[in-house]
């Protein structure tokens, strides 16, 4: 396994393995028979939309998808002995040579489309970049890349493959510049386009794709995912880290990372004082938000409690708290959220206590007092 302590990239969750270095997609059989069931009827698109909640597995799946069509000749090149038998499965062994050069970055056959380094200037956008800083968005300089890699001949005539990660961070003018390369795709490329929010495309780029949908993951396959990732928990934790995650293996990750489970359950214990919301407990845990090298844990927080109050919700329009995530949760769930009207009421405050807390942040005020304001406001649902 890659060491995961290297150079960040913008599309690799930090203490985890890029998707390139992950053998196998677990959870996906559906997609993955999907797409080989196109190539081998030789109705292989030349534009894939690989769509579900963020972190299932899309990127992983694109990887493996590259990796057997570069490690696959076109049919009309197996020569004198005629094509060999249709392949029943995408698996490439981590020895094979494509492999092996996916994983180095060296595969000549793949281009890897991304949001670059931050900054305007060429070598501020580099320095950025190595140091970890990269842009919010993919610009169409990084597209204007991916049109000098259609340009080159492949060395070998075989296929190219482009996965774009992720389509949706594109900004206008990038997501026009790729429009064009779909309209007239160049002979056997193969474009695998990562994408968490569809809506956010251009429908004309959508229209050009196939659509592959990928959902949330069950306990089984998080247990085979995160063990994959070299995250091995007892089966109690994974069952948690899957419904927190909701089904998402790149969220349980960063869960895990983050100690996202012990934050959940000081997030409940705070909210466990309402009515009579305990100010101290609310300060410590704003406090320990605070503070440079701290910002993850504080977007974590306000992820989490989200989580809560939709879970709130829920318990009070449903009338019973939904399975628990922690010990103790549901009786939490159920004082707080005893009818539809008080569920209703949590589903408005949350919304009105989280726009007042992205505005917070977006003018920089004292992650303690964004937080203290949030469980002030969050009181008022009770």
């Amino acid at each position: 396994m890659a060491d995961p302590d290297r150079a960040p990239e913008p599309d690799r969750i930090d203490g985890a393995p890029h998707p390139r270095e992950a053998a196998q997609v677990f959870g996906h059989a559906p997609a993955e028979a999907e797409f080989l069931n196109a190539f081998n009827a030789g109705r292989l698109h030349h534009a894939w939309l690989m769509t579900g909640p963020r972190g299932v597995g899309k990127a992983t799946l694109a990887w493996r998808i590259a990796r057997f069509l570069l490690a696959t000749p076109p049919a009309e090149d197996d020569g004198l002995f005629g094509a060999p038998p249709a392949p029943t499965t995408l698996d490439i062994p981590d020895d094979h040579p494509v492999a092996r050069r996916l994983v180095a970055r060296s595969e000549p056959g793949m281009f890897l489309l991304r949001r670059g380094g931050a900054g305007t200037g060429e070598s501020e956008q580099k320095k950025n970049y190595d140091d970890g800083k990269f842009s919010a968005l993919i610009r169409v300089d990084e597209v204007r890349k991916l049109s000098h890699f259609f340009s080159m001949s492949s060395a070998d005539g075989g296929r190219r493959v482009v996965i774009v990660d992720a389509a949706d961070e594109m900004n206008p003018q990038a997501a026009n510049a790729l429009l064009k390369m779909l309209e007239e795709p160049p002979a056997r490329s193969v474009i695998l386009m990562v994408c968490h929010q569809p809506a956010r495309l251009l429908p004309t780029i959508k229209s050009r794709c196939r659509t592959l949908r990928l959902s949330a993951l069950g306990h089984d396959d998080m247990l085979a995912a995160l063990m994959q990732a070299g995250v091995e928990l007892p089966p109690e934790e994974t069952e948690a880290l899957t419904m927190l995650s909701e089904g998402s293996v790149g969220t349980a990750l960063q869960l895990h990372s983050l100690d996202g489970l012990g934050l959940y359950k000081q997030i409940l214990a705070v909210l466990g004082t309402m009515p009579r919301l305990d100010r101290g407990m609310a300060l410590s845990l704003a406090e320990s938000c605070a503070g440079k090298g701290r910002e993850d844990r504080l977007a974590l927080l306000l992820t989490l409690v989200d989580r809560i109050t939709a879970r709130l919700a829920r318990t009070g329009v449903m009338g019973v708290p939904p399975a628990e995530i922690v010990a103790g949760e549901a009786e939490i769930l159920s004082r707080l959220s005893p009818t539809p009207e008080q569920g209703r009421a949590w589903a408005q405050a949350i919304q009105e206590a989280g726009d007042r807390a992205r505005h917070a942040i977006s003018v920089n005020v004292d992650p303690t007092l964004l937080v203290n304001d949030l469980f002030i406001q969050l009181q008022g649902a009770r």
